[in-house]
């Protein structure tokens, strides 16, 4: 997060716990005419077994936060307020929520470059203190957390069953379909979404 999305987290985290919710983060987007925060909610990682973050709570904390932030006008000029839940490609703020999905992969833009490269996409293997490890093609890359610019999980499309599995030559690796090419092209035809939905939220930023 940038320094102005971390005093508004800080400003507005007490509302959204009061409400039984935790603020995961905040992007803050300034432009000509008028900036958009962006925050992101979920239920604390206790209750995730048992509920999960709906339009209902979302709009309650849109009503809630948007009333403190006439009150407390920490933003110059117009902006416009969205709330929202973190989703499969949920981001990342901060290195205790890279710890909770220590195993996962990740996608990152880095505020300055480091070894060459100012974005990244890895496995996340460790978080010492303030350090987050990943796995980059087969070597670890470390970078401090206060050097993220932007993160967001990577989901595994294949184990959500959102994408077909995949041999080292590109064939549908699911039971049975080894042997049918012509069955396996067929299949490919008829779920365009499955695949154009998963591009899609790797691509975007």
């Amino acid at each position: 997060m940038t320094d102005k999305a971390d005093d508004i987290a800080a400003l507005l985290s007490p509302t959204v716990a009061s409400m039984g919710l935790e603020l995961l983060g905040i992007e803050y987007l300034p432009a000509p005419g008028g900036a958009t925060v962006r925050l992101y909610i979920d239920v604390p990682q206790a209750d995730s077994e048992t509920r999960s973050v709906g339009i209902e709570d979302c709009e309650a904390v849109s009503r809630e936060v948007s009333a403190q932030l006439d009150v407390e006008d920490p933003i110059t000029g117009n902006y416009t307020l969205e709330v929202s839940s973190p989703g499969l490609d949920r981001p990342l703020f901060g290195a205790a929520q890279f710890a909770r999905f220590v195993g996962e992969s990740a996608k990152v833009t880095l505020k300055l470059p480091q070894d060459g490269r100012r974005r990244l996409q890895g496995k996340i293997l460790r978080v010492d203190g303030d350090t987050i490890v990943f796995d980059v093609d087969g070597a670890e890359f470390a970078t401090s957390a206060s050097n993220i610019d932007k993160a967001k999980l990577v989901p595994d499309w294949v184990a959500l069953g959102l994408a077909p599995a995949q041999d080292k030559s590109g064939r549908d690796a699911r039971p049975g379909k080894q042997k049918q090419p012509t069955a396996k092209k067929s299949a490919a035809k008829k779920n365009p979404t499955n695949k154009t939905a998963a591009d899609g939220s790797l691509d975007a930023e």
